[in-house]
């Protein structure tokens, strides 16, 4: 069991890296088209579902027009979420369940 919870805990880790390396481009471009930024969006989500962040993305909406954060959050229950945000707003879009079948 030990064994099964520091390999979730190195896969947690490894996301964050994956993350950081898109932040600072991510960082650039929120601010050049005037959305809240990465860290606001970060806590909206957050508060929509507490947990850990396991990933972010911006993402064009090009089928309804405008910018939406992709936040994925592993809850306190261990179940991963996907919370989308719109980035002109800060208005929480949906939240749903990120089903793993594998």
């Amino acid at each position: 069991m030990k064994k099964l919870l520091l390999i979730s805990m190195m896969g947690t880790v490894m996301s964050f890296s994956a993350v950081a390396d898109d932040l600072p481009e991510m960082q650039y471009q929120s601010e050049q088209l005037g959305l809240i930024s990465v860290e606001e969006a970060k806590s909206i989500a957050l508060e929509a579902k507490p947990g850990i962040v396991d990933d972010i993305d911006l993402e064009n909406r090009s089928f309804a027009g405008g910018w939406d954060y992709e936040v994925e959050v592993i809850g306190k229950d261990g179940k991963e979420w996907d919370i989308y945000i719109n980035a002109e707003t800060g208005e929480v879009r949906k939240v749903s369940r990120d089903w793993d079948w594998f």
